[in-house]
């Protein structure tokens, strides 16, 4: 990828508004401007970070809207690189004519993430802030936002510099010594070592405990609902939701397809799924549908098995029960409202709510156990140091192991380069998560899941 050229998108999402915003990056940002950009009064030269009223013309002179123009010029820019911003109006068609127009004058249109690539390259941000940007603009709730904003202000990254400044500094105690084998290493270094590596194995270890919490924060819980046919599943979703979502009849397989809605419980996004009903069928449209539905079961983070209470249990009762027990599961015994019958069957293992979604009764209770399930004591977690990322808790999870077998090491009187071997290894997880070890398949991977404005 050049990253030297300038590059263009559209930095809203497509549609009809009351405004569309443009955007440019690279050295030939300014030229443009001044060539088919002309603005309201006299204008010598257009100032920084100034926003500018004018009309945008073609290379013919035709006006093609009316407009506000910005220009940023570098490095005070989210790229580093000299930025101009077209703010026209929110047609499609608009944007489509200034996109050509300055694609015809040599302008490439930006590929997914590459405003924030080009950040990354310039060192405006690393790795870890990148990321944190798609997670702000896919943010889907008060607490995923403040996450987030946390990491692209570099909290995460503080603390991993901190860690890498850490290990650096025992490494060169350690490779010291090893210049003068000759030499015995004094007991006093040797403590410095010993207890310096122990206190980044305790601290790595505090933050590589936060990833189940953070990652609940960033991407919100899924749950999912199964249950033979008619035993309730669409009408707990239609309560839930406070919407009828799902169709509900009194006809047996009316869910065919896996019905996906999200709500937010205590500030915490949750998915819930709801499934095909779990019995034999010779509908193939219907079998798909339970396929998906045992599938998904392996694949999320909670299922609410849903037993009819009214009737007793039969042969897809009971298997639903015995492939559920293997997952996380609550048994949900739907229908409260009717009269009970009585289940010949030890739910002892399972913790269990009774509910109806005809009088909302043991909902709230059941909603309440699904978030304190998951998160516990939050309070003990600082919001700041919270690993939302898979990619960073693999890398802290390597370099942690590596911090114990140097402690190890230490602790058996091995060889210094032994240790200093496993503390390079940590060295280099610790980069792989701020960038600076990166590969640029890794990073290619990581910027084309962006949007293509950012």
């Amino acid at each position: 990828m050049n990253t030297k050229d300038t590059i263009i998108a559209p930095v809203t999402p497509p549609g009809e508004g009351g405004v569309s915003i443009v955007r440019l990056s690279g050295p030939s940002s300014y030229y443009l401007l001044e060539h088919y950009f002309s603005p309201t009064g006299s204008v010598e030269k257009f100032s920084s970070h100034r926003l500018y009223h004018g009309k945008l013309k073609d290379d013919n002179g035709a006006i093609i809207d009316e407009v506000l123009a910005v220009y940023m010029a570098a490095p005070r820019t989210y790229t580093c690189d000299d930025v101009v911003e077209i703010h026209c109006h929110g047609s499609r068609h608009i944007v489509r004519i200034i996109l050509d127009l300055f694609q015809r004058a040599g302008v490439r249109l930006a590929q997914p993430g590459e405003f924030t690539y080009r950040a990354f390259l310039n060192g405006r941000i690393d790795l870890t802030q990148a990321e944190a940007v798609a997670r702000l603009i896919h943010s889907s709730s008060e607490s995923s936002r403040k996450l987030a904003l946390s990491q692209v202000d570099g909290g995460l990254s503080q603390k991993i510099y901190y860690f890498q400044r850490a290990v650096k500094k025992l490494l060169v105690l350690v490779e010291a010594w090893i210049d003068f084998p000759e030499e015995d290493i004094p007991g006093t270094d040797i403590q410095q070592i010993r207890s310096g590596v122990a206190a980044l194995v305790e601290e790595v270890g505090r933050i590589t405990s936060t990833y189940s919490y953070g990652r609940i924060l960033s991407e919100g819980l899924s749950v999912l609902l199964v249950g033979k046919p008619n035993v309730g599943k669409s009408s707990l979703l239609n309560f839930i939701l406070g919407e009828e979502r799902a169709i509900v009849t009194d006809i047996p397989g009316t869910t065919r397809d896996i019905i996906e809605e999200g709500i937010v419980i205590h500030d915490i996004p949750v998915r819930i799924f709801d499934t095909a009903g779990l019995r034999n069928s010779d509908d193939p449209v219907e079998m798909e549908g339970i396929r998906r539905a045992q599938k998904k079961i392996s694949e999320v983070d909670l299922v609410l098995l849903l037993v009819d209470s009214s009737r007793p249990l039969d042969q897809a009762d009971l298997d639903a029960l015995d492939v559920c027990r293997q997952y996380p599961c609550v048994v949900v015994k739907t229908k409260g409202d009717l009269d009970t019958c009585h289940h010949n069957y030890d739910f002892s293992q399972f913790t269990c709510f009774s509910v109806s979604a005809k009088t909302g009764a043991g909902i709230k209770e059941l909603i309440n156990y699904i978030y304190e399930y998951f998160i516990n004591d939050p309070s003990s977690v600082s919001d700041s140091v919270l690993l939302a990322e898979r990619r960073h808790y693999e890398s802290l999870i390597s370099s942690l192991a590596n911090l114990k077998k140097a402690l190890q090491l230490i602790g058996q009187d091995e060889f210094l380069e032994f240790i200093a071997f496993e503390l390079r290894e940590a060295l280099f997880y610790l980069g792989q998560i701020t960038g600076e070890t990166t590969t640029e398949d890794l990073l290619g991977e990581i910027f084309s899941g962006f949007c293509i404005g950012k």
